[in-house]
């Protein structure tokens, strides 16, 4: 029988190997089924064998829970992993496991209970306290969250996971200046940090955060081959290649001046970038289930602004939202493509049902670009307090989000509330770590207009000192400024 239910096991894997989930859940569920039978028998028969038998039943559900985790359904997966607890109380993967997935749904009450267990059995268990932290940081007890990270880092500065724990936690707090200090702490503790996956890792997110992505990717590219690291990496250049286009609102007053060869050169660029993203996306390695692959390869799709592509992932993209109901990363991809094809009632209709969800860890980036999308198609309409309802909810979940703090800058100064506009347009320049000339413009303009004509100035030298050909600022700013000051 024991033999019967190790082969239902095996079989399970090549299903899983194919991608036929269903077959592999029927034979996963014969093995469960079969070894409850066996352990009930050894239990009699051989007492000594129970410890063995045990361990496998409660594989077998890990395996399942894991299947139906992947599928995205968290109810099924959290009552699997209990199941395998009954078999082996005290295995903290599992209980990690679990942890993770409450976490996931937002029992924080369930997450909390399970981590304390098992951090009373494995005081030294370092994901548990990571994953901690993060359930301090959902609670809003941002201190707490801080220093269950520096605890780790002070002991072992380059324990990356925590790290890079570190760096998301300070990007959502609106503290990333925080980080450098940790970044070199980690430096100084290997002498080799350079060269370790981790730490491109970690640095190369904080690239990203703070409005660097051509550093980003060259650190992402660094760990793109490290077994722990090098799939989020890839990951993570992927996103960045599809997402170049850094357009801002702003209206007709600070429009750049394009010409057709500016605008040949950036489409050159773009379709150069979407096949990048493509042959990333070959690197990928995917675990059974996961659907973040398909996504990018959509996204792909969308980003090549081919019709032909961009229906075609229209297609793909419903299909994944009829079987995986509401996924909020097919529902934006959707939008996207609409928004491409310029149907835009159509993506406002999908991004409505994006704004109907919870905030979850989980579909945090996605939720943030549907609001985003939505608040850009309602500040283009005048429907501003919609527009500012849907800022201040990216805000509440990461106060570094730039574009947020741009949009909210855009509706203050068209509603010439230029004090305003400036503080929003300062937190936006802030968290661009001050490299985008744009929002450096729009600045620098909302100053001029609430009359400090000072900081007007010092904001024009930034910008021209590393964009000395930025069109406008100059004359329309500067020498404005400067010729309020004399008089």
């Amino acid at each position: 029988m024991m033999e019967h239910t190790k082969l239902m096991v095996l079989l399970a894997k090549v299903y899983q190997k194919v991608d036929r989930m269903e077959d592999a859940m029927t034979a996963l569920t014969k093995a469960r089924d079969m070894q409850a039978r066996v352990l009930k028998r050894v239990q009699i028969e051989q007492p000594d064998a129970v410890g063995q038998q045990k361990q496998l039943a409660s594989d077998i559900c890990v395996t399942m829970a894991e299947q139906v985790k992947g599928q995205r359904d968290y109810e099924k997966a959290i009552k699997f992993y209990k199941e395998a607890l009954v078999y082996n109380e005290n295995d903290s993967k599992v209980m990690l496991d679990l942890a993770g997935l409450y976490l996931m749904t937002e029992d924080l009450d369930s997450c909390q209970h399970q981590l304390m267990s098992l951090l009373k059995n494995e005081k030294e268990n370092d994901a548990a306290t990571i994953m901690l932290a993060d359930l301090m940081f959902r609670k809003n007890e941002y201190d707490s969250a801080v220093h269950h990270f520096q605890q780790l880092l002070t002991v072992k500065p380059d324990n990356y996971e925590a790290l890079a724990g570190l760096v998301d936690l300070m990007r959502r707090s609106g503290k990333l200046e925080e980080v450098p200090k940790f970044l070199e702490a980690a430096e100084s503790a290997t002498g080799r940090a350079s060269m370790e996956g981790g730490f491109n890792y970690c640095k190369g997110l904080y690239e990203w955060y703070t409005g660097n992505p051509t550093a980003a990717l060259k650190l992402f590219n660094k760990a793109r081959k490290d077994s722990d690291w090098g799939n989020l990496s890839i990951y993570n250049m992927i996103e960045i290649c599809l997402n170049p286009d850094n357009d801002t609102l702003g209206g007709e007053v600070f429009e750049d001046e394009g010409t057709g060869a500016v605008d040949r050169d950036k489409m050159e660029s773009e379709q150069v970038a979407v096949r990048t993203a493509e042959k990333l996306l070959k690197e990928v390695k995917a675990k059974p289930g996961d659907l973040r692959p398909k996504m990018l390869e959509n996204m792909a799709l969308i980003a090549s602004k081919q019709k032909q592509n961009v229906e075609k992932a229209v297609n793909n993209l419903m299909e994944v939202s009829a079987n995986e109901r509401e996924h909020v990363g097919a529902l934006y991809g959707i939008a996207a493509a609409y928004m491409v094809l310029k149907q835009t009632p159509r993506a406002r209709n999908q991004l409505k049902r994006i704004a109907k969800n919870n905030w979850t860890m989980q579909d945090a980036e996605d939720l943030e670009k549907g609001w985003l999308l939505l608040a850009d198609i309602y500040i283009q309409t005048g429907k501003y307090d919609m527009a500012t309802e849907l800022l201040k909810r990216c805000l509440q979940h990461n106060r570094s989000c730039c574009k947020a703090h741009e949009y909210l800058g855009y509706i203050f100064e068209k509603e010439q509330s230029y004090k305003d506009a400036a503080s929003s347009y300062e937190m936006a320049w802030k968290y661009g770590n001050k490299n985008n000339p744009v929002i450096g413009f729009k600045l620098a303009f909302n100053y001029l207009k609430a009359k400090r004509f000072v900081d007007a100035i010092d904001i024009c030298h930034h910008v021209l000192g590393n964009h000395p050909n930025y069109p406008k600022i100059r004359k329309e700013i500067l020498e404005k400024a400067r010729a309020s000051l004399r008089v």
